[in-house]
């Protein structure tokens, strides 16, 4: 008789306790030279994450050359004294590491990663790169001719283009925040080496500067190693820029970006409010999710479920620039896109959304989603040294103090229906909107003005 094979089964894994999660908190320190350092030790993260932020705002550019902050940004890794522009990138490469930088508003940010046992061969290129940048004539001839050549392809990009245009609307032609961050053509052309030093010379030093590592430091002597590296450059101490009021004009209005024969129609909606200084911030942020930060969101099941006028409309908040007393902005927006014979009804629905918010409020359910999935997702958002170090980065750019991550979180699951929805209609109030669409403005100008969402003009789209 044949045996019958018998299977052994091992008990099912059950699943163990909850964990508590919080932000990861900093250490904080100065070196020598001035520089401030905050450092995060986590465990596993293998890949150390550096962002260096330099206080060098774009409202700091010299009159007329708007995009020499990005130019300098790029010419960081283009050589040094000791390196060049291939050599430096060869090394780099050699250890295994990425460095990247960009220039915004509130400064100038330099994110290096790389794995931690070539940390200090990495540090100290970054080292050689803050310290004595070549800023070589050919090399920022090259980047300039770089910039020129992406300026057209922002230009016909319909989401750059209703951005700049929305930008140049609510804020005065004086203040900086009205131009593109990166310049024009006419500005950028400008741009020399000789300008470039300058302007690094100027703005760039330790003692206005800040360093965030963050990663699995264990057996790493980072105060030494810091020492060595970031710790050779130096500057003169300089007090802070003072950061100057925030002027903007949200009047309703609708500006039409022509595009003749365009098909779709991008939409961008938009005016300022608070910096994240703000008590309103929390409940901004829970209400505005409600409103527009999901495909399950307010916006989308109307324009997307149910007219299918749109592949996804968001709505959201950016922080522009902060400042400690309160004053600094942030933008309020929403921004999607429609097909062309549709951009009226698809506006005059979205409208509808925004005074049904007003009248009826927000849902327990809504606001309930929203905490689960903003608090909820925290510890997988947060889960590479990267994104930890961006986010410290942020807080030490907006003057926020280090624990505030964490503090936001507390905030956000302890805001009510009732507070989330007075956020979002006082940060989406019908009548005080900029609406910018490019599109094709011989078959959207007649539908949009008969809405009666504010005056409407036509601009040519260059």
């Amino acid at each position: 008789m044949t045996e019958l094979a018998t299977m052994d089964f091992h008990p099912q894994p059950q699943a163990g306790s909850p964990k508590p999660w919080a932000f990861p908190a900093p250490e904080r320190g100065t070196l020598d030279n001035g520089l401030t350092v905050l450092r995060c030790h986590r465990p596993g993260q293998q890949v150390v994450a550096v962002e260096v932020i330099l206080a060098a705002p774009l409202e700091a550019e010299p009159t007329g050359l708007d995009g020499i902050a990005t130019i300098m940004a790029r010419a960081f890794s283009e050589g040094t004294d000791k390196h060049s522009a291939e050599d430096f990138a060869a090394e780099l490469e050699r250890c295994g590491a990425t460095l990247d930088a960009h220039a915004d508003h509130p400064g100038v940010r330099l994110s290096l990663e790389v794995p931690v046992s070539r940390l200090a061969k990495a540090l100290g290129l970054l080292s050689d790169a803050l310290r004595a940048p070549a800023f070589a004539d050919s090399e920022v001839e090259r980047l300039v001719r770089n910039r020129l050549d992406e300026i057209p392809h922002e230009t016909a990009n319909p989401a750059r283009r209703a951005a700049k245009e929305l930008s140049k609307e609510l804020f005065p032609a004086s203040a900086r925040m009205s131009r593109p961050r990166q310049g024009t053509e006419e500005t950028v052309q400008k741009i020399d080496s000789a300008a470039v030093r300058a302007f690094y010379e100027k703005h760039v030093r330790p003692a206005t500067a800040t360093a965030v590592v963050v990663g699995d430091l264990t057996g790493v002597d980072l105060d030494e190693l810091l020492g060595d590296t970031l710790g050779s450059w130096t500057g003169s101490s300089a007090e802070p820029r003072p950061v100057p009021p925030v002027n903007a004009d949200d009047t309703g209005r609708v500006i039409i970006v022509d595009r003749p024969g365009a098909v779709q129609t991008q939409l961008l909606i938009g005016r300022v409010g608070a910096d994240r200084h703000d008590r309103v911030w929390p409940a901004q942020v829970l209400g505005t999710y409600c409103l527009g930060g999901t495909l399950t969101s307010r916006l989308d099941r109307v324009l997307r479920e149910e007219k299918g006028y749109t592949y996804g409309v968001r709505a959201f908040g950016q922080v522009l620039r902060a400042a400690p007393d309160g004053t600094g902005v942030a933008m309020l927006a929403i921004s999607g896109s429609v097909d062309t014979p549709n951009t009226g009804p698809a506006l005059d629905d979205l409208w509808k959304v925004l005074r049904t918010l007003a009248a009826e409020g927000l849902t327990d359910a809504e606001r309930d989603i929203a905490v689960q999935n903003l608090v909820g997702v925290a510890p997988l958002k947060f889960e590479t040294a990267g994104a930890v170090a961006s986010t410290l980065a942020d807080q030490v750019e907006q003057y926020l103090p280090d624990d505030y991550q964490s503090t936001l979180y507390q905030q956000l699951a302890a805001t009510g229906t009732v507070e989330a929805t007075a956020a979002a209609v006082s940060a989406f109030p019908t009548d005080r909107l900029v609406t910018v669409l490019v599109g094709d403005a011989a078959q959207i100008e007649e539908p949009v003005k008969a809405l009666g969402i504010g005056e409407v003009s036509v601009v040519a789209a260059e």
